[in-house]
């Protein structure tokens, strides 16, 4: 088994960060020697938290001028094949946060060049290392719910993603910078890919929140016909406002079975018998899956060390993005759309 692996952050911001703290708290198989982020100053704040020692512009000077064994990517979508690509050329194995990419074609250059040079790839998928997700999986492939039928998955958040975000101009909107997990949670759970999907959006906040951008949506729901059968539902809100919000149900031939809940803690307070009981909920997605952000890094981790292919990779990247493809021609052309059109196949 290899020593501890060393890493390059590539991002400072929200997703750097969540992940930074996650390494260096939690995983002693692996520690961040080089951070890399255009702006100085998110950099040298991330870089004093986390105490990384090395800083950098951007990752060409982080490859000629320190030395590592792979990348954790955390920066737009539209970065992620130009930075992966640069990165594997060199030799680095990359853990790649969602969405993989904006186009297929773009994940099938991803896919090629990671295999071109025989690093790992491992997409950040942070639900497939979730405890209660892992377990309910596990449950379902025993049967005890019997076959899924139909799926449902949620994921509603408190704020709204950064303008690039939600623009489709330069990324793919809400459906994969919002719900690109419930994407991959319902291919997952459902063990068959996507056929067919029709999709709904509306928008009722944009205005109150100075939103011009066009084709925006608040509100999104997602109908998918699975290749077994089987049926999803993706409902996407961004923002709301009582807190985050991932939930999935389970509806088996057998029986249902819920993952996650609203309730934060579990602490209930009452100071009178009119405002009545209250209960924390989850705030923010960091708070949510904090030990599934660890879990993946640590397998992400021992992964390298044992040079075993992680469980979550570039197939089950290019199959989110092609659904979030599908789901927005969908809403564009108000009709439902065939994976076949997405894929030419």
């Amino acid at each position: 088994m290899k020593n501890q692996i060393r890493l390059c952050m590539i991002g400072a911001g929200r997703v750097g960060r969540n992940h930074s703290q996650a390494i260096t708290r939690h995983v002693p198989a692996a520690r961040i020697v080089a951070l890399v982020d255009p702006m100085e100053a998110v950099r040298e704040e991330t870089a004093a938290d986390f105490g990384i020692d090395l800083q950098f512009d951007n990752l060409e000077m982080a490859l000629d001028k320190s030395d590592f064994d792979a990348v954790v990517i955390t920066t737009p979508t539209p970065t992620h094949l130009p930075l992966t690509a640069l990165a594997a050329e060199h030799g680095k194995h990359v853990f790649l946060e969602k969405p993989m990419a904006l186009n297929i074609e773009e994940c099938d250059k991803i896919l090629a060049v990671v295999e071109k040079n025989k690093v790992l790839l491992q997409l950040g998928f942070m639900r497939r290392f979730d405890p209660e997700f892992v377990a309910a999986a596990a449950r379902i492939e025993a049967g005890e719910i019997g076959e899924p039928m139909m799926i449902k998955s949620n994921t509603h958040g408190p704020g709204l993603p950064p303008a690039w975000a939600r623009d489709l101009r330069s990324s793919n909107g809400m459906l994969a910078e919002v719900n690109s997990h419930d994407w991959d949670t319902v291919r997952w759970l459902m063990s068959s890919n996507y056929e067919r999907v029709y999709t709904e959006v509306a928008n009722f906040k944009g205005a109150a929140n100075n939103v011009d951008t066009p084709n925006f949506y608040d509100n999104a729901l997602v109908n998918i016909k699975m290749e077994n059968g089987g049926l999803g539902l993706i409902s996407g809100v961004c923002p709301c406002g009582y807190g985050y919000d991932a939930r999935v149900e389970i509806i088996g031939e057998k029986g249902i079975m819920q993952i996650g809940e609203l309730k934060g803690q579990a602490v209930v307070v009452c100071t009178n018998r009119d405002q009545g009981l209250i209960t924390p909920v989850m705030r923010t997605w960091p708070q949510r899956f904090a030990w599934g952000y660890i879990y993946e890094l640590e397998h992400f981790a021992h992964c390298l060390q044992t040079e075993i292919p992680p469980r979550v990779g570039g197939i089950e990247g290019r199959w989110a993005v092609a659904g979030v493809l599908a789901g927005t021609r969908s809403f564009l052309e108000q009709r439902p759309v065939h994976l076949s059109e997405i894929l030419g196949k």
